[in-house]
């Protein structure tokens, strides 16, 4: 995304990987939305190519991948001033960071794709689903999630780590020990507790036949998708500080714990801790080995706008796409909407998100004093807009 914080080439004395500036985080969240684009493009424009179709499905995982980036960004910007209230002013650069454009993407997609029954809503797309995604709550009911805007269960997601991230880097601080007892025990309630009452509970209110779309919007929802961010917290100060065997340990616990629960419950989530812990262990070798390749890193800058725009952009490229479903249409229309979403993104830095962060540093700029470094985080947070 646009102006976030980078992490520092060179290492410390203790051998340790610095935080500062990086190349590495912008091209870790490129690698999300050529993911994304890959997923939605290959569904409108599929190929006949079964091994092609299935490799761009995987593009599902850059969600996942921004998670973690997504985590550690946040705990290298936790604030580094001794400032007043820095909760409240963390809240309000994040909330300006994403409601501007999110809140421009909801009329959009009312008129693209109507307000009549879909996947994602079974009956029609109403005013409550409207309210709940315009305060950023719809991933609290399944058919408000993705019913308004496609894809974002993430930006939901997103926006309730915002909130509970203050409370947990204060109560932490820089203990990754903590943030993954807290993931297991997290993700332990969400497959043995949560799911199966909720599950239970909405298949009965929606009626029978819709238990796949019930049980897919629980697994979107924060819970399930919490223990991520909580392990991107923990990678970022092992990253900072050194991995040590009492990390592995505690992974193989969770590994193990996990599977043990997915046999007892059948939450059937098993899987995707193993992909998630494998996509970070990506993300951790990608920031360690300070990878980069500036055309991805371009748009890592620009992700949040391209994640927002593509798809729309998808509706009007169907109808004058020159080719019959193929491979060439896949590989055009991709390229297309790449190009076409980058330049939306581009305009959308200028025209709205610039003055929102404009706006959220003069509202947060008052009190701040001289910077000091703080004991829990001890990372420089610069390059921010």
């Amino acid at each position: 995304m646009q102006g976030q914080a980078r992490l520092a080439a060179g290492r410390t004395d203790t051998g340790a990987t610095p935080f500062g500036r990086s190349h590495s985080l912008d091209f870790l969240r490129g690698l999300p939305i050529i993911g994304v684009m890959a997923i939605r493009v290959s569904q409108s424009f599929p190929s006949p190519i079964a091994s092609v179709d299935y490799a761009f499905l995987w593009g599902w995982a850059g969600v996942n991948v921004f998670y973690f980036v997504s985590a550690m960004t946040m705990c290298l910007m936790w604030p580094q001033r001794s400032e007043a209230k820095p909760p409240r002013k963390f809240s309000i650069r994040r909330f300006l960071r994403i409601a501007p454009l999110f809140w421009l993407a909801i009329p959009l997609y009312l008129v693209v794709n109507g307000t009549g029954p879909c996947p994602n809503a079974p009956d029609v797309v109403g005013p409550h689903q409207v309210r709940r995604t315009a305060t950023f709550l719809h991933g609290s009911w399944p058919d408000s999630i993705n019913s308004v805007v496609p894809g974002d269960w993430s930006i939901a997601d997103e926006m309730m780590f915002y909130l509970v991230f203050p409370l947990v880097i204060t109560a932490f601080g820089s203990r990754r020990h903590l943030y993954l007892a807290l993931a297991i025990v997290l993700h332990l309630a969400n497959v043995c507790l949560f799911k199966p009452w909720a599950f239970a509970l909405f298949s009965a209110y929606y009626g029978p036949g819709h238990e796949a779309f019930v049980w897919n919007a629980l697994h979107m929802s924060f819970l399930n998708q919490l223990p991520v961010f909580l392990v991107g917290c923990a990678l970022f100060f092992a990253l900072r500080d050194g991995f040590a065997k009492l990390d592995a340990a505690i992974l193989a616990c969770f590994f193990a714990l996990s599977f043990v629960a997915n046999r007892a419950t059948g939450s059937h989530e098993f899987n995707y801790l193993v992909i998630n812990l494998v996509l970070g262990a990506f993300v951790f070798w990608c920031i360690r080995l300070a990878l980069r390749l500036q055309p991805i890193e371009a748009l890592g800058r620009n992700s949040y706008s391209m994640y927002l725009s593509h798809c729309a952009l998808m509706y009007g490229l169907r109808p004058v796409c020159p080719f019959a479903d193929g491979l060439a249409s896949l590989l055009l229309a991709y390229v297309v909407t790449a190009a076409l979403s980058y330049l939306v993104a581009r305009a959308t830095w200028h025209l709205v998100e610039r003055h929102a962060q404009d706006l959220a540093h003069r509202l947060t700029s008052s009190g701040s004093v001289r910077p000091t470094v703080q004991p829990t985080v001890a990372a420089t947070a610069t390059g921010l807009r």
